[in-house]
């Protein structure tokens, strides 16, 4: 144990000492030079070699892996592929001002641990926040050092200059490594870990090496305890029915609540990266249900987990047989001219590319189209923007796209939920690290990150065409500049009323690139913006009356082309923003009618009871 902690503080060491910076930098990247006097200005390049990172932290024997896919038998807690680390530069002056901060703390807090009046307190961090760890002076210290490096490190972030990608890249990484490094982490420093290990007279060590290796075999860490649910159960249970299906999906004819139902229905199309039932979780959580409570009939795709079947589908599969033909299947069964459209995420990039289309071909089957958390200009892609760049595509194309005669393979659907949760390192992977394996514990029924663990797979060269062309070209916007089904792209033919929402605090969809999507639709347009984040702000149902949104109470159908003009004439409102949403569809969803009396019609009868077979399939 000695060694160990040893070991961790000459690594912190390191970090605040720029003359150890060129020394690691070179031990990270063999083979490569740093120009003379470069290391002083350039201290990041080193954390690719400092131990332990992105290693277990406190099984001698178990290290760490930076492939992020996450299969059987790689901790399951390995790092996304990371890009490297560019070269980065500080200004001497700002960082010999941090280097002067950072020696004078370091100096008070040694101070403070020679007379044992360390006070955790004040550190206002929960990792070190139970009584345990002011219990003896080496943890308390040991706490308060990482505190100290790890803020000085993302100082030293902070203060790099280079173009915005170094910068975000810069912080992501260290970001990632002082959640790694945390003495939390190593069962070694962790006095909760200790206590829980003396306790149960080593039942919880027992027990964590067996979650450990379960998660090993799953390929992700267990965020939630899987037994408190079952799809179709207790969580997707909104009754309805398969109407149709194909290769890609099914398409779910939910039973109508009401006497009476709005004679356009609504047809929503969830993001493909998970399943469908994010919106329709435990009754009270489902929005499906709320637009049903509120009249309106409702159907839902619900995508398939990819296998190797449909491994060689691309983009304009997905938008003709997994957008367009559900429209026209909904059309059918309604016997409407047009319906009302709801995409969530990626669901939303799809649905407008579909309508696009459609108004290529002078064709205009919708009357409404609701876009979740949706980006259709990805010029800001928030923090997932550190993974992708050129080399990332062109690998990404190579393996799975099917590029150069190579055989088209899936996108695994571990490795988005690994790379999201590295979003939140702390709260969804290091949490559940120290409560599961060092202290041997099953983590409660939580049904949003059952959800979160029941991922997807793409297939490649759908998947490979969507990263280059949006998020690495970002040529959706441009009218005329990409092609699907046949069609040029022109998100400005989509003339119909559109209701955008964004999430405050989210980290995949930045609010203002939800916002962006508004000045390339035509027609009139609403936006809201609903607090928390990307998932926790759009599931946000008026029974728990939490939160708030913020909305223009102006009557103008013309949004503002600045967010934040926007932001500073909007008005906070308490509570769920769902009722707002479901007053403006009942104005584009034609009267009340008396709803058929059976789902489904002749031309697509009913197949099999909701949720059907599709969300059932898990990739395990």
């Amino acid at each position: 144990m000695q060694k160990m902690f040893e070991q961790w503080l000459n690594t912190w060491r390191a970090v605040a000492d720029p003359a150890q910076w060129q020394k690691l930098a070179a031990q990270a990247n063999p083979g490569h030079t740093e120009s003379a006097g470069s290391a002083p200005v350039n201290p990041f390049a080193a954390l690719g070699g400092f131990p332990g990172f992105p290693g277990f932290p406190g099984f001698p024997g178990v290290n760490g892996g930076n492939s992020g896919g996450g299969r059987s038998g790689q901790l399951p807690f390995a790092m996304p592929a990371m890009p490297n680390i560019p070269t980065a530069a500080i200004p001497p002056q700002r960082l010999q001002e941090l280097q002067s901060s950072f020696s004078r703390d370091a100096g008070e807090l040694i101070k403070q641990a020679s007379e044992q009046s360390i006070d955790l307190a004040t550190l206002k961090d929960r990792r070190f926040s139970a009584p345990a760890w002011q219990s003896a002076p080496g943890f308390a210290f040991a706490a308060a050092w990482y505190v100290l490096n790890a803020r000085y490190l993302q100082e030293l972030a902070e203060a790099v200059e280079g173009d915005h990608k170094t910068r975000e890249r810069i912080r992501f990484a260290v970001q990632q490594w002082a959640a790694a490094a945390s003495p939390s982490n190593y069962i070694a420093l962790n006095p909760d870990a200790q206590k829980a290990l003396i306790e149960s007279r080593g039942e919880s060590l027992q027990k964590g090496m067996m979650n450990l290796l379960a998660d090993m075999q799953r390929g992700k860490i267990r965020q939630s305890d899987e037994s408190g649910f079952v799809v179709g159960k207790n969580i997707a249970t909104t009754k309805g029915s398969v109407v149709f299906e194909n290769d890609l999906l099914q398409l779910i004819q939910y039973t109508p609540h009401t006497a009476t139902v709005r004679e356009r229905p609504l047809l929503i199309v969830p993001p493909c990266i998970n399943k469908f039932y994010i919106l329709d979780l435990q009754p009270e959580g489902s929005l499906v249900g709320h637009a049903l409570d509120a009249g309106h009939q409702v159907f839902m795709i619900s995508w398939r987990n990819g296998d190797a079947s449909i491994a060689h589908k691309t983009w304009d599969n997905y938008i003709d047989e997994g957008v367009l033909t559900p429209i026209d299947v909904v059309k059918q069964i309604s016997g409407r001219e047009q319906i009302n459209t709801l995409g969530f995420c990626v669901g939303g990039t799809m649905l407008a590319t579909a309508l696009a289309v459609l108004a290529a071909r002078g064709e205009h089957p919708v009357a409404s189209m609701t876009l979740l958390t949706a980006m259709l200009d990805f010029s800001d892609t928030g923090v997932l923007d550190v993974f992708i760049d050129e080399q990332h595509v062109q690998t990404r194309e190579q393996t799975i796209g099917g590029k150069n005669g190579n055989p088209p393979a899936l996108m695994r659907g571990v490795e988005f939920a690994n790379t999201f949760s590295y979003l939140r390192p702390n709260d969804l992977v290091w949490n559940y690290v120290v409560d599961n394996y060092l202290k041997g514990r099953t983590p409660q029924a939580f049904d949003l990150l059952y959800w979160n663990s029941d991922s997807t797979n793409l297939p490649g060269p759908m998947f490979v065409w969507y990263l280059r062309n949006t998020y690495l070209e970002n040529r959706l916007r441009n009218p005329g500049d990409l092609t699907s089904c046949g069609e040029r792209v022109d998100l400005s033919k989509i003339d119909v009323p559109t209701f955008l929402y964004g999430s405050r605090e989210d980290h995949i969809v930045p609010w203002t690139a939800a916002y962006a999507s508004a000045p390339l639709l035509t027609g009139p347009q609403t936006f809201v913006l609903g607090a928390s984040g990307h998932i926790a702000g759009v599931i946000n149902p008026p029974s728990k009356n939490k939160r708030s949104f913020w909305l223009l109470d102006n009557a103008d159908k013309t949004l503002p082309e600045d967010p934040d003009a926007w932001f500073e004439g909007a008005t906070e409102h308490p509570g769920s923003w769902w009722p707002t949403w479901t007053q403006w569809l009942d104005g584009h969803a034609g009267k009340k009618v008396k709803p058929k009396a059976n789902l489904g019609s002749d031309d697509f009868p009913v197949i099999e009871p909701a949720p059907g077979r599709y969300v059932l399939q898990r990739d395990q």
